[in-house]
């Protein structure tokens, strides 16, 4: 994909609003309402965005002193998202709107000077400022979801699901080294279905590993609010097969993912 900044960030923005329209009303107890993630609350979705955000900010500015931290940050333990999920469980909803709205323009105003190709740390292997907004999209979206099932609203979907699709096909290899597996060497051809019904492919047309369907099941899946069975998405070939059992989009401990909707009857 050709990578235009501007049009990144902006796409960006766009998500952000999806989310904070979500939770413009939510009171305090509404920012305690249960997500799907285990354990996890409205309220930790989106403090979980800001700080990140304000990481991600600081990886920019200042880089030596983001790998001071998050160094000690990693050294809690692969439960540190959950630790920094606690840490903030006491603010107030007002106090977490506020926090989500200025890290998020913080991180836009000091990325739209940045060249698309300057590489930066984090949590894992250094990034791009290109992919470091892409990944903040992929997540914005992600935790968006997971606030969306909490309140029982369906969101609709956008083409600007093209950068989350992006994403999950990109980190195909790395689902598989986080788990201690080879990343395969045969191609996986992706043929997905836009909302608003372009057709998106990646990987050679003629491979015999292969996956198809909706955009918005297959980012459902790579970002594990999903499980496979709970899709329209077609899969054929070995690699496709193991990649779509272990798809994560997103850095960190390998994640199980969702278990599958359970379907038998009441």
């Amino acid at each position: 994909m050709a990578v235009s900044m501007p049009d990144l960030l902006a796409d960006l923005d766009a998500e952000t609003a999806v989310v904070l329209d979500l939770v413009a009303d939510l009171d305090d107890e509404g920012m305690a309402a249960p997500t799907p993630a285990a354990g996890w609350t409205v309220r930790d979705q989106l403090t979980h965005l800001a700080h990140f955000d304000e990481t991600a900010t600081l990886s920019a500015v200042d880089p030596e002193r983001f790998r001071r931290e998050a160094a000690e940050l990693l050294g809690r333990g692969d439960d540190f998202p959950d630790q920094v999920a606690a840490e903030h469980a006491h603010l107030p909803a007002a106090a977490v709107r506020e926090w989500l709205t200025r890290s998020r323009a913080e991180y836009v105003a000091t990325f739209s000077e940045l060249d698309p190709s300057t590489r930066l740390p984090w949590y894992g292997p250094d990034m791009s400022a290109a992919s470091s907004a892409t990944a903040r999209l992929m997540e914005t979206w992600a935790h968006g979801q997971d606030v969306a099932d909490a309140l029982g609203v369906t969101r609709t979907p956008t083409d600007r699901l093209r950068h989350v699709a992006h994403l999950g096909v990109r980190t195909a290899g790395f689902a598989f080294v986080l788990r201690g597996r080879p990343a395969p060497d045969a191609p996986v051809h992706v043929e997905l279905v836009a909302p608003s019904g372009e057709t998106w492919t990646w990987g050679p047309g003629d491979a015999a590993d292969r996956v198809t369907g909706s955009a918005l099941d297959f980012c459902l899946l790579v970002t594990q609010r999903r499980h496979l069975s709970d899709t329209d998405l077609v899969v054929e070939g070995p690699v496709a097969t193991e990649w779509t059992s272990i798809a994560q989009a997103f850095a960190g401990a390998p994640s199980e993912g969702r278990a599958p909707v359970d379907r038998s009857p009441a």
